[in-house]
Formats: structure tokens, C-alpha cells, sequence
């Protein structure tokens, strides 16, 4: 059942994830183009500090919670549960969007002047609306998933739309950074009034619930889901931190320009990444099936999906290196010529990043999840490592290479590290061997 839910909503949330992508590559050009590399640059940290607060807020609770819930005996705790999950998960995002905006103000004081001192911690403060999406797992528990999906799909072309026009009207990166933070409140808000107007009774025979109100909360109900929770949200953090904290170091490192340059490279580059999600996603129930019929036939699955994986990848990497000077002209023009060397180091990381996907979901069919963790907690100390190293001597070309390095490592290196894994590996590679020859 569980695994139906999650697929159908894979299926729902493409197109949305889809959306996002090429609104957020568009709007980074635009920005590139009208305002230059150094407001870029501080968007793109301002924007990277935004993704940090996501799970630190999320606590891990998404799944779980209705996992949780479906455990429950009645209506009334099921109910409980949920309403205290969010009271939860709003407070801490209003606590995590306070801390965050001290961080930011001890790491960036040349970014409180003008109009971004109002634009930064608006933005922080309405991130904590995401703690109503809480809603939505529990509409897709209940079989509503294209609602919510065209509902997210809506308000984000709604935002996209606000921000060009505001771009064109001339109006500076504060109005960028406020329209987000109203597209946050706004994707919460619709996902309650949604969950209002379609959610049904718990369970057959009783009444529908009333509206969430904070006096629902029960430490009772939260303590344990929270114990349950725990490595989903460590995992959460450590996963953003090594996929975001290039831009973070550069900001403060080497200044708002450089971390333009280096996000106009890089977001074109992962914005390649949405296939092997997406993909990934497609195939994990052929995995499945493919794991309970036996090791021998499930190592030949995972084989030729990661070959067609890296071939991809391989594919993608090789065509952008050839043509990073023409795309990087093209889209950013000539100010932005440093960008061309980030691009063609940076895309490399795709072909680790792919992989890394099927490689998540082989963790998890054979229930090796702390594996996941520990692997992406060594990529973000190494990449915080190297990029301390790297950004004084090469600024953005270091801060690249630190990101290739990284991600090889814990996205495929740190494979031949662990026995259990190197036994695995050795059987993909052996198995492929004996069919061969039979």
C-alpha cells in the first residue's frame, strides 16, 4: 500500500519538481542578465541559507508522520498526532529562521543595507509556513495527489510570472527575495485550505475533523515519532550542507560576485539532476520486485540500470564541456567567461550524482540507511574541508573541483570503504560475469 502511495506520488510531484527547475535556471539567466554576477550572487546565497532551514525545520517528520498515524486506534490520536506534529514543526521554523538570520547577520553584515534588511528576514520568517505541507503528505495518504501537485505547480508559475515582471520594472533583488518568501507562505496556506476542503474522516463511521489549532499539541504523541525521526533529519541536514555549501563558503569567502559567477555554472549543470530523481523514482518498484526473486537477478537489474545511469551522465557531461563556452556566452554573456571553467569541472560531478540515486535506493531495499548518512556526512566534511583549502588559491575553480571531489566520493568512492559494500560490489561485477557466459 505504502509502496503504491509512494510511486503515484512521484508521478505527481514530476511535474511540479519539473516546473520548479526550469523557473528557478530561467530566473537565475534573467538575474545574470539584468542585474549582473554580484546580485546574482548574493540571491544565490541568501537562497542557499533558505535550503539549509528546510530540514533543519522538517525534522524528518514527512513520512513518518503519517506512518505514524496510520498505527493510531481512532480518529481522535491520528488526529492529535498530526495537528502536534505541525505545531511543532511551525515553532521550530520560526526558531531555525530566527537562528538563521543571526548566522547570516554575523557572516554578511554588508547584506543588512537597503531594502535586503527587510527582504532577508521576511523571506526566513514565512519559510516557517512549510510547516503546513504536513497537510499534503496526509491528502496523498488519502489518494489526493494531483491537487496538491497542480496547486504547488500554480502558485509557482504565479511567482515566477511576479518576479520577471518585477525584474523588468526595474526593481532590485530584495523584491526576488520577498516574492519567494510569499510563494513559501502561500504553498503552506493553499496546502491547509486544500486539506480542509478534501480531507475525509480518519476512519468509516466518524465525523470529519475540526480546524487545526495549537491547543491540539501533545508531547505524549511527538516523542516517540521524534525518536523515530532522528536519522531522516540528520540525514536531511548533512545532505543539503554537502550539496549547498559551496555558494555559502564563496559568499563569504570570495565575495557576492564570485559566488555568481560559480551559481550561473552551476545551476546549469545540476539541473541535469532531475532525471536520475525522477528515474530513480520510476524504477524503485522494479528494484523491489527484482530484490524479492533474488540476489542474482536483482544485481543484473541494478547493473544495467547503472550502466544506462553513467551513460547518461557521461553523455550529458561530455556534450556541456565541449559546448560550456557557447551555453555560458549564450546565456550569461561575456561577463561571465569565468563560468565556462566551473562548468566543465562542475558537470563532471553528474556522473557520481546519477549513480548516487540508484545507489540510494539499493541502500535502502537492503536496509543500510546509516550507510546513506554516514556517506553524504564524509562528502560534506570533505567538501568543507577542500573548500577551505582549495576557494584562497583557485577561488571558483577550487571551489568546483571541491565539489567534484566530494560528490565522487560519497556518492560512489565510499563504496570500497565499507566491507558490506565492497561484497555487494564484487557480486554486481561477478554476477554480470556468470550470465555472461550462460
Amino acid at each position: 500500500m505504502l509502496k503504491k502511495l509512494l510511486v503515484a506520488r512521484a508521478t505527481a510531484m514530476l511535474g511540479d519538481r519539473l516546473v520548479k527547475l526550469l523557473a528557478g535556471a530561467i530566473l537565475t539567466i534573467f538575474v545574470a542578465r539584468v542585474l549582473g554576477a554580484s546580485e546574482l550572487g548574493i540571491y544565490s546565497i541568501v537562497m542557499a541559507w533558505s535550503s539549509l532551514l528546510v530540514p533543519l525545520t522538517s525534522m524528518g517528520l514527512n513520512n513518518n508522520v503519517v506512518r505514524r498515524m496510520v498505527q493510531q486506534q481512532n480518529g481522535q490520536q491520528a488526529m492529535t498526532l498530526l495537528y502536534s506534529a505541525i505545531t511543532l514543526r511551525l515553532a521550530l521554523g520560526l526558531f531555525g529562521g530566527s537562528l538563521m538570520l543571526l548566522g547570516f547577520y554575523f557572516l554578511y553584515p554588508e547584506m543588512f543595507s537597503g531594502n535586503t534588511a527587510i527582504a532577508i528576514p521576511m523571506l526566513f520568517l514565512l519559510q516557517s509556513f512549510f510547516g503546513l505541507l504536513l497537510f499534503e503528505f496526509y491528502l496523498n495518504y488519502q489518494g489526493t495527489f494531483r491537487s496538491p501537485a497542480y496547486l504547488k505547480t500554480t502558485i509557482t508559475l504565479f511567482s515566477f510570472g511576479a518576479k520577471m515582471a518585477l525584474l523588468y520594472s526595474g526593481f532590485g533583488i530584495a523584491s526576488l527575495l520577498l516574492m519567494t518568501g510569499i510563494e513559501f507562505m502561500l504553498v503552506g496556506l493553499a496546502q491547509y485550505l486544500l486539506y480542509r476542503y478534501k480531507h475525509q474522516p480518519f476512519m468509516a463511521g466518524e465525523t470529519r475533523w475540526p480546524p487545526y489549532h495549537p491547543r491540539w499539541f501533545s508531547a505524549a504523541q511527538i516523542k516517540p515519532l521524534l525518536k523515530r525521526s532522528s536519522w531522516l533529519w540528520l540525514s536531511g541536514i548533512v545532505a543539503v550542507i554537502y550539496l549547498k555549501i559551496d555558494i555559502v563558503m564563496l559568499g563569504s569567502m570570495a565575495g557576492a560576485e564570485q559566488a555568481g559567477i560559480y551559481a550561473a555554472a552551476s545551476r546549469l549543470s545540476e539541473l541535469w539532476y532531475v532525471f536520475p530523481a525522477t528515474l530513480a523514482t520510476r524504477y524503485y518498484p522494479d528494484m523491489l520486485k527484482a530484490y524479492q526473486q533474488g540476489l542474482p537477478y536483482y544485481y543484473l537489474k541494478l547493473r544495467r540500470f547503472a550502466l544506462l545511469f553513467f551513460a547518461a551522465a557521461f553523455s550529458i557531461a561530455l556534450i556541456m564541456t565541449l559546448a560550456a563556452p557557447w551555453i555560458i556566452n549564450l546565456l550569461f554573456g561575456e561577463d561571465f567567461i569565468a563560468a565556462i571553467e566551473v562548468l566543465r569541472i562542475h558537470i563532471w560531478a553528474g556522473c557520481f550524482i546519477f549513480v548516487r540515486y540508484l545507489i540510494s535506493q539499493h541502500l535502502v531495499i537492503t536496509e543500510q540507511e546509516p550507510l546513506s548518512l554516514l556517506s553524504h556526512g564524509v562528502g560534506a566534511l570533505l567538501n568543507i574541508g577542500l573548500n577551505l583549502w582549495l576557494i584562497p588559491t583557485m577561488g571558483i575553480v577550487g571551489a568546483a573541483w571541491a565539489t567534484l571531489v566530494s560528490y565522487a566520493f560519497a556518492s560512489f568512492f565510499f563504496l570500497f570503504v565499507f566491507a558490506s559494500t565492497r561484497a555487494q560490489l564484487w557480486q554486481l561485477v561477478t554476477t554480470r560475469r556468470t550470465s555472461h557466459h550462460s
